[in-house]
């Protein structure tokens, strides 16, 4: 049976267009990305509420080869981010192979035929249909499925409730009560965005968030004329704030028990930061965090504390006890009323349901979430998992570094191909980790994460979404980026099998051979 597509992405954000860029490069052209959405660009797309904008710098948040002279700003807005995406799917004739307003249900891996069928839903007329592939590669983001808090009351509110990540641009803030649950990375933005603008903001905080100056400024015309005209000058830039941001977002969280003390130095300038911020002691008592940097996610804001300074917000620490129809009681007794209720409450990431997003079953029926879910999640370099031939992962546990979405995206791409390409050139229609090759990096990451900040630093009481139910810390991975960059160009392509039973189609197929042939 020869499948419809050598390859299905899933996913057309910035993971799943970079996988359609480096199989191009690589002349494989049979290939088709699956979007639910009416538009590309994943969380740039899903998020545009007041003040998004990305976090880590915009020369280091892009691909290495695709630089960007024209961005407004160090930490550009999100609609900027959205045009990039658009951009470069335009530009790396990423375009013709998205298919838009289709959704995945299922995929199942067939072993008679070596190959993925999956069941899609046409969202625009409601229609199944199927579609099926040799391989499968997962790009469905990690921030992307929102997560709604679990209390009592919260459908009966009476007024407008949404989510940050589904933000309504009809509602009209002005001069509303409104409440903000959540004080993570999406609240440090929202929240200095929208207080000038409503006539009362309360943000209910369960815990605290570290806070980093943020060295942003405006890109002024000259300096985005000189990007155009000399790039090297870009790269240059890019390569500084790269190397800041690896320190300060890799390198101290990962090297926590040889070095606490540069750890702590980052404390230090934050807590400076807030005492500079907000002069009321109770105040910054309560803004204060009481686990280590980086348990939980930090972030960059020169605004964030300042607003808890305003006479129109404040800052509630009573933990909820439940929604009404007019407003938020606490276990206090206290009940705040409000028009307009901002869910800052963050999204699922690793757990059942979310990674992935749909059923996924190997061989022998095992489903991928549920695997994981029972066994620790796992994967080799991020990118596979015995038991699921011909499937990779762009976002799998402990692939992210920490330092740029996009070092992700261009090394999880790199790996899927070569292993492709590998497969090619032996003829083979199925290729599949080995279980010895994906336990020891199971159990090199495990021996590093004893040094790291997530297990030497007070992270109980962190609330973060970077440990799961089993207690692991799978978001990220242990190691710099230089590394990951080195494994996905250097890791042996045997650590993977590869076969082919009599009569089969095989690997995957190469234009450029094709025509070399005619």
């Amino acid at each position: 049976m020869a499948p419809e597509h050598d390859v299905v992405v899933v996913g057309a954000g910035f993971s799943g267009i970079g996988a359609g860029i480096e199989l191009k490069r690589n002349g494989i052209h049979d290939f088709v990305i699956l979007e639910q959405a009416d538009d590309l660009g994943g969380t740039w797309r899903d998020n545009s509420y007041p003040g998004v904008a990305v976090d880590i710098a915009s020369a280091v948040y892009s691909f290495s080869f695709e630089l960007n002279p024209n961005w407004s700003r160090t930490y550009a807005p999100g609609a900027e981010l959205q045009a990039y995406a658009a951009h470069c799917a335009a530009k790396y004739e990423v375009l013709p192979h998205i298919r838009l307003r289709t959704r995945v249900h299922e995929a199942r891996f067939e072993e008679a035929g070596d190959l993925w069928r999956l069941t899609i839903e046409h969202t625009d007329t409601g229609e199944r249909a199927e579609t099926t592939a040799r391989f499968l590669i997962g790009a469905t983001g990690g921030l992307t499925q929102p997560k709604a808090p679990d209390i009592a009351g919260l459908a009966g509110f009476g007024g407008v409730t949404m989510h940050t990540a589904r933000w309504d641009h009809s509602v009209n803030l002005t001069g509303k009560r409104v409440a903000v649950i959540g004080t993570g990375a999406t609240a440090v933005q929202v929240v200095p965005a929208i207080a000038p603008e409503v006539r009362r903001l309360t943000v209910f905080q369960r815990t605290p968030i570290w806070c980093v100056p943020k060295p942003d400024r405006a890109i002024s015309g000259t300096e985005q004329a000189v990007y155009r005209r000399l790039p090297a000058a870009q790269r240059a830039m890019r390569y500084l704030q790269a190397s800041v941001t690896e320190t300060v977002m890799v390198g101290i969280r990962l090297y926590y028990k040889r070095i606490p003390w540069a750890n702590h130095a980052v404390e230090r300038i934050c807590l400076a930061h807030l005492k500079r911020q907000v002069p009321d002691p109770a105040l910054r008592e309560r803004l204060t965090p009481r686990y280590g940097f980086w348990c939980k996610r930090p972030t960059y804001s020169n605004d964030y504390w300042r607003t808890f300074t305003r006479d129109n917000v404040g800052l509630v620490t009573d933990p909820i006890a439940r929604v009404t129809r007019t407003g938020i009681r606490t276990t206090d007794g206290r009940l705040h009323k409000i028009d307009v209720l901002i869910l800052a409450t963050g999204f699922k990431v690793f757990e059942i349901g979310n990674t992935p997003p749909f059923p996924v079953y190997g061989r022998d029926g095992v489903e991928l979430g549920r695997y994981w879910d029972e066994q620790r999640y796992q994967a080799y370099l991020g990118a596979s998992v015995p038991g699921f031939p011909n499937a990779f992962l762009m976002l799998g546990p402990y692939a992210l570094t920490g330092g740029s979405w996009f070092q992700l995206v261009e090394n999880q791409a790199r790996h899927a191909v070569r292993v492709l390409r590998e497969a090619q050139r032996r003829g083979s229609s199925r290729v599949e980790v080995r279980p010895e090759a994906h336990r020891r990096y199971f159990e090199q990451v495990q021996r590093r994460q004893r040094g790291t900040v997530f297990f030497n630093h007070d992270c109980g009481n962190a609330n973060s979404y970077f440990f799961d139910r089993h207690g692991d810390a799978p978001f990220l991975r242990p190691g710099l980026a230089v590394e990951a960059w080195w494994d996905a160009r250097r890791f042996d392509l045997n650590d993977y099998s590869y076969s082919t039973a009599p009569g089969r189609p095989k690997g995957v197929s190469d234009d450029r051979e094709l025509l070399a042939h005619r």
